[in-house]
């Protein structure tokens, strides 16, 4: 995938934003092909802001991807042309992206290095284009249980189940062993991830994330406050936990997101949990009442309760709604 070329995925983002604007903006097909290629020719995104100490940036290169496709539709809308054969024409993405002969429009598998070692890389046009019109694939997409990096929710899964399920405290813990797949092993287990500064490299640390749930047996929103980043029973915890890559696990992804945790505790007890989807994945689904207490927990007391009903509802039930509501 593009992470694996060091690339962020709002460089995929580029294209589906298009779409669904111009969905939303009725466009016809000449329209929609000339929207994809003006926002694809301009919005590659590289890895850096989500890679180290993080920034703000980190939350916004997506949304800037989303923000450049509506204007790419409206662009089409009014007639502006665009790059009709963006993805596989000559220096299209594919092209640019290793794995294709865009002379022939044919695959040409090259062996390059990634974080799983040297393997072959080619583009699979089945799943590019295979179902289209009978199968979609945000009926597949997930939501998130935390308000963490997507990579870490598998993992503090298992914590939280060994922590709540023992009935074990922050102070009982002696070590808590992370095996992972060596793409969320990279990601997450960075040095600076051990001493974040900011609320946007905390929440992309798992040894924060994990420290910040065996100290309070949860994590939310509150869980990266400035009040949060400096609570000494963090740090008393962080270092114990190690992470170690597993090549087995990397295989299984991204069709899975394969987690072990082993807690051992100070008195030499040890605790293992195994999980292979994050609460939240499709199969794995999150219940009505856990998508309400998110909404509640992320509103807070921002607005007074009719306020709350009225956007939760506009939320929920946003498929009803039209582009003009």
């Amino acid at each position: 995938g593009v992470r694996e070329r060091k690339w962020h995925h709002a460089t995929l983002t580029q294209f589906v934003s298009p779409i669904v604007a111009g969905k939303l903006l009725d466009l016809t097909v000449d329209q929609m092909v000339h929207a994809i290629g003006i926002s694809g020719c301009h919005n590659h995104t590289i890895g850096c802001p989500t890679a180290g100490k993080l920034t703000m940036m980190k939350n916004t290169v997506d949304p800037m991807a989303v923000q450049s496709g509506v204007f790419a539709a409206l662009m089409a809308q009014k007639g502006y042309s665009g790059t009709e054969r963006v993805f596989e024409g000559k220096e299209g993405f594919m092209d640019a992206f290793i794995g294709w002969n865009a002379k022939d429009e044919s695959m040409n598998p090259t062996d390059m290095e990634g974080r799983d070692g040297i393997s072959s890389w080619a583009w699979d046009i089945d799943a590019l284009v295979g179902g289209l019109g009978d199968s979609y694939k945000i009926m597949e997409c997930g939501m998130k249980a935390f308000p963490t990096e997507a990579l870490t929710h598998t993992h503090l899964s298992c914590l939280l189940n060994a922590m709540i399920g023992n009935n074990l405290e922050y102070s009982d813990i002696k070590e808590v062993k992370v095996t992972c797949f060596a793409q969320a092993y990279d990601i997450l287990f960075d040095p600076t991830k051990y001493r974040p500064e900011s609320r946007e490299t905390a929440d992309h640390s798992l040894p924060y994330c994990m420290a910040a749930a065996m100290v309070d047996k949860k994590i939310t929103t509150e869980s990266f406050s400035d009040e949060k980043l400096n609570d000494p029973r963090i740090y008393e915890v962080i270092d114990k936990i190690k992470g170690e890559p597993s090549q087995e696990f990397e295989k299984m992804f991204p069709a899975k997101q394969p987690s072990r945790v082993v807690v051992t505790t100070n008195d030499g007890r040890t605790f293992e949990e195994y999980l292979e989807y994050p609460k939240g994945d499709p199969r794995e689904p999150m219940t009505m009442d856990d998508l309400e207490n998110k909404f509640n927990s992320l509103v807070g007391d921002k607005f007074d309760d009719s306020k709350k009903n009225q956007i939760k509802n506009t939320i929920f039930d946003c498929e009803e709604l039209t582009a003009g509501e």
